[in-house]
Order: structure tokens, then C-alpha cells, then sequence
């Protein structure tokens, strides 16, 4: 029996991140920055859970997501390539069911979602942005996360808080087959918001990040683009993805939402014919990784609640669908677009991710 000799490790492969900038690419970046708003972000008591209250919308939205370029979800696990049907000795992995089915996680799809959320309504910054930017925040006392569960920003209404569920609860979304791909994943540096000068021999503020006073510009997402970068088997780390075409099915679960929130969900979502985004979801973001088209396939509406509790034949939820399904959603995307949307946010996030899209990814140094 011949011992094992692993194979020697390869170089890592540069490409163009947010702080080192390539000699191919002209100093361009793949991320961009959402302003904060002017205003203090207005908080309210949320809704609550104890009962179903009028004007106000429950139900379920049916979705089907459609991978644009490669995903990948990190499980945070190597395997071996043959335990998942891959060519290569190693693999990074993908989360998969008892049927051999991708899967994303429902806390991934929520913290996408999210984010967009937060950036829309005047919301406050999540607790990791905090931390991250600590004395270098415009208003920090203003925007700082919500603590208080009688005093909640929009998104921490609709999406959680410290001792606050939320009013939406999202599903672990399933591939629609039992196949996976084999991708190559290039190098990509951590961001530096303050990288080290040499010369100076100290930290610099990152001017696509600070403005003039040292203070944070915005919130950072990435562009959606045309295609991913892929540099191939020798020049790449392998992961197990979906790629181009797969689609994944999911629900997202809701209660007790006003129309104004639903109605900001579906813009997230890309059913505003004004602003036709994607998501941008797993790793691989800057090389144009994890763009994904939603289809609402349709609405479950609870219907008349006293009679569904009251009644030994208790009646069928309202399921929306085609022209009504329609209808229904601009109506929600106009309430959300009167009372509670950003609009200058909107516009610049609007152009961040937008799809289809023709902007490249960034070339790197390989």
C-alpha cells in the first residue's frame, strides 16, 4: 500500500476586491453605497402576535427562484468531492436534503431580504454594522438597533428584534432537482473599509467608504452582473453550486403586515415593473456570484378568520393568481411607494441590482 501524499497547495488567485484595486479594471469597484437618510428612522410599537388585527394582511407568498449566475451557500464544510459526485478530491458544500436536493436556508434568504429591507424604509443598521463601524456613523444615536420591543424601526417590526419574533417566517428553499455542479471559486480578499498604508505606517479611511469627515456614506451591496467570473479547475477552489437556470421553491410566511410592508416586500422581491432587481445571495458576490430572479407563483390570503374558528366547515383560504395575483401585489407596491419606500434609496439600490444586467464583473490579477 503506497502512502498518501496531499496535493501541495496552490498559490491563492487575487481578484479585484473592495480594497485592492486591479491594474486591468480601471479602479472599478463591484459594490456601491446606499445613502443613509437624512431623517431619523421613525419607531412604533409592532403589531403584535396575540390576534389577527383588521387592515392588516396574512397569508403566504409561493415563490420560485431562479438561479441568474452560479450560487453558493457555504455550509462552512470541505468534503470529499466523491460524496456529492464531483470530480475533485475536495469540495466546499452546499446545504442538500434527505433527497439529495439543494437547499438554502431560510435565515439566508431573510437576511438578504433584509438588508434591502433596511435600506428602503429608514431603517435602523443591524447589530454587525454597529460593531463594524463603531464612531464613525452619522446620527449613531439615531441609528443604532432597536432595543426596546415597544419601540421598533420598520424592519425590526417586520423582521425581528432583541425579545421581537417578527411578523415573517421564511422557509428553507428546495431545488427543484436532484443535481449539483462542480464551480471554481477564485481568491477573494477580505474587505479593507481601512486599509494600512505603508508608507504613512497607519490605517486610511477607504474614500468608497468614508466621506471627508471619517463618517460611514451608506450601506454597501454588491451589482448584480451579467455573468460570474470562473477561472477553471487549476485556478480556482472547488464548491459544490447551482448553476444558471437551476430553480429553487419556497414560502414565505406572513401576518399582521399593513399593506404599506407587504407592498415593500414585493418591490424587494422584483415584482416593480419600475425597478426590476434581483437578489444577491451566498458567496462570490464581488465576481458576480448569487444573482437570483424571484417569481411570485401566488398569494395565500387567510380568509374571513371569524368563520374559519367559528365553523365546522371552515372556508378556503383566498389563493391569488395570474391577473388577480396581479393586481393585487401593484396594489401593496403602491401603498408601500406612498407612505413608507425611500425614494432616493430606492433609486440608487434600484441601480445596484438591477437585472437583466449588462455590467461586467471586474477583471482581477490571475
Amino acid at each position: 500500500m503506497t502512502n498518501y501524499q496531499p496535493p501541495k497547495p496552490k498559490k491563492p488567485i487575487p481578484i479585484t476586491s473592495p480594497s485592492v484595486p486591479s491594474n486591468n479594471d480601471n479602479g472599478s469597484k463591484p459594490y456601491a453605497m446606499v445613502a443613509f437618510p437624512t431623517t431619523p428612522p421613525p419607531k412604533a410599537k409592532p403589531a403584535g402576535h396575540h390576534k389577527y388585527l383588521d387592515k392588516h394582511i396574512h397569508g403566504a407568498l409561493f415563490l420560485t427562484l431562479k438561479v441568474q449566475t452560479p450560487l453558493f451557500v457555504s455550509t462552512g464544510v470541505v468534503a470529499l468531492g466523491t460524496d456529492v459526485n464531483a470530480h475533485v478530491p475536495l469540495i466546499k458544500t452546499m446545504t442538500m436534503n434527505t433527497d439529495k436536493k439543494l437547499v438554502i436556508q431560510g435565515s439566508s434568504l431573510k437576511g438578504c431580504i433584509r438588508a434591502v429591507y433596511e435600506a428602503i424604509t429608514n431603517s435602523t443598521l443591524a447589530v454587525n454594522t454597529l460593531r463594524a463601524y463603531r464612531g464613525k456613523l452619522p446620527n449613531s444615536d439615531k441609528i443604532s438597533p432597536c432595543t426596546s420591543k415597544n419601540s421598533l424601526c420598520s424592519a425590526s417590526q417586520v423582521f425581528g428584534a432583541l425579545d421581537w419574533q417578527g411578523l415573517v417566517e421564511f422557509s428553507d428553499a428546495v431545488c427543484d432537482k436532484s443535481l449539483t455542479t462542480t464551480g471554481f471559486m477564485p481568491s477573494l480578499y477580505a474587505p479593507k473599509p481601512e486599509p494600512f498604508n505603508e508608507e504613512t505606517n497607519r490605517k486610511e479611511l477607504n474614500r468608497n467608504y468614508f466621506n471627508s469627515r471619517g463618517q460611514l456614506i451608506g450601506r454597501k451591496f454588491y451589482y448584480n452582473f451579467a455573468e460570474a467570473v470562473s477561472k477553471g479547475e487549476n485556478q480556482g477552489i472547488p464548491v459544490q453550486q447551482a448553476s444558471k437556470d437551476f430553480a429553487f421553491k419556497t414560502e414565505i410566511h406572513f401576518k399582521n403586515l399593513k399593506p404599506a410592508e407587504l407592498g415593500t416586500l414585493l418591490i424587494i422581491l422584483g415584482q416593480d415593473p419600475q425597478y426590476p432587481i434581483a437578489l444577491k445571495i451566498g458567496g462570490g458576490k464581488p465576481i458576480g456570484m448569487g444573482t437570483m430572479t424571484v417569481t411570485v407563483d401566488k398569494i395565500e390570503q387567510a380568509g374571513n378568520l371569524r368563520d374559519r374558528y367559528c365553523s365546522y366547515d371552515p372556508p378556503e383560504s383566498d389563493q391569488l393568481t395570474e391577473d388577480k395575483l396581479q393586481e393585487f401585489m401593484q396594489t401593496q407596491i403602491k401603498a408601500a411607494k406612498s407612505g413608507l419606500i425611500q425614494t432616493v434609496q430606492l433609486t440608487e439600490l434600484a441601480a445596484i441590482l438591477a437585472y437583466p444586467s449588462t455590467k461586467q464583473p471586474p477583471s482581477g490579477m490571475y
